[in-house]
């Protein structure tokens, strides 16, 4: 395939990052992740990136992606737990490490609080022992700088970011890993071809400028114009909105290769089939020569995901069905599972499950990691 011929990916993202600008923020965003980096190299710690949520293509008003960045946000907390800096590269507004525990609560988040003596504010009793747990590991992170969040919005802003850090990341060799759980967008609207002003739900605007041509003092207008709700079968073209959007170009390849070649790159793949995920978890591996692809089903997502990697055989992650909160002799036993085939969605019991599947999904990635960078430092004594 030619996008996979190094040139044509070099022509590729220099025309891609020449044709549309950088956020205004980037120069400040860097400075901020090169002393984070340099930090952490002086602490001798393993970085992870994280990237979460969605990305939005703009066309005056924009289209969005499905992600709360639930993902990255719970996975941020579970790698700091394993000793990891988080550098967080978060869809604006999607959730946030911590915090995600109560701006993602059907209760708002003043429900949690109540006002105590002297008109101070505490949380409510029932909330207070989690709460202060939470607050707790949000400031032992932020206290011993090893959580950094940055925000992105457009897409164009995420792939700015994303190159950006990636490549001061370099230094850190194979002590570096690239977490990439953020939903980019496919499809974007190149800066040429973006509409200067408000798009138009109705032709009223038409209607208006071919009105102000008449001799007429008074603009009529078919009130049919202004209708949202037509429920005629066949609409006409000219209410339609039609968008030609332009594919966004695959810069994984680009990362491996030259971003940050010396990282470990994790990719992720959402699927709604379960007959084709692992295939294109494959795919995209041997697509792309990274290192792992984590494959989840969107029904079953917060119950299993499958490990895909080279040489190795496909891993299922998954959280016991029958998991209670506590048991006589303590916790059920977590495991890793190897198994051929997804989960059966009809199988799984109503609600939440009482624990996150991130909670193992970490540590598995943290032991592939050591065995990255042994690997890799066996290859560089051998040399």
């Amino acid at each position: 395939m030619s996008s996979t011929n190094p040139s044509e990916a070099d022509q590729a993202e220099d025309l891609y990052f020449n044709s549309n600008p950088p956020p205004k923020d980037l120069d400040k965003h860097v400075a901020l992740a090169r002393d984070f980096i340099n930090f952490q190299t002086q602490e001798g710690r393993r970085v992870v990136l994280i990237t979460s949520g969605g990305t939005t293509v703009p066309l005056v008003r924009f289209i969005d992606n499905f992600s709360a960045g639930t993902r990255g946000a719970t996975s941020a907390e579970y790698f700091l737990e394993s000793g990891y800096a988080v550098l967080f590269l978060h869809r604006q507004f999607s959730l946030l490490p911590f915090s995600r525990h109560y701006s993602h609560a059907t209760d708002c988040f003043l429900d949690f609080l109540r006002e105590g003596p002297n008109g101070s504010v505490v949380a409510r009793d029932e909330d207070a022992g989690k709460m202060l747990h939470v607050l707790r590991q949000y400031r032992e992170a932020r206290d011993r700088n090893m959580l950094l969040v940055l925000p992105f919005v457009s897409i164009s802003d995420y792939l700015h970011e994303l190159r950006s850090i990636t490549r001061l990341m370099r230094p850190l060799g194979p002590h570096g890993l690239l977490y990439l759980a953020a939903a980019v967008s496919d499809f974007f609207v190149p800066p040429e071809r973006m509409s200067e002003h408000k798009i138009q739900s109705t032709d009223a605007a038409d209607a208006v400028m071919k009105a102000s041509k008449t001799a007429s003092a008074d603009v009529t207008t078919d009130e049919e114009t202004f209708d949202n709700f037509d429920s005629s079968p066949s609409v006409p073209r000219s209410k339609r909105l039609v968008v030609d959007l332009d594919p966004v170009p695959k810069f994984l390849k680009n990362l491996v290769e030259g971003w940050s070649s010396q990282a470990m790159i994790i990719s992720f793949k959402l699927e709604t089939d379960p007959t084709i995920l692992v295939h294109k978890a494959r795919y995209s591996l041997d697509r792309y020569q990274h290192h792992l692809v984590i494959g989840n089903l969107l029904s079953t997502r917060k119950w299993e995901v499958v490990f895909v990697a080279p040489n190795m055989q496909d891993r299922w992650i998954r959280l016991p069905i029958n998991r209670r909160k506590s048991t006589v002799d303590g916790p059920a036993p977590l495991d890793l599972t190897v198994a051929d085939q997804p989960l059966d969605p009809k199988s799984l019991p109503e609600g939440e499950p009482d624990i996150e599947i991130e909670s193992l999904i970490i540590p598995a990635v943290e032991d592939l990691h050591s065995g990255y960078i042994k690997a890799y430092d066996e290859t560089k004594g051998r040399a």
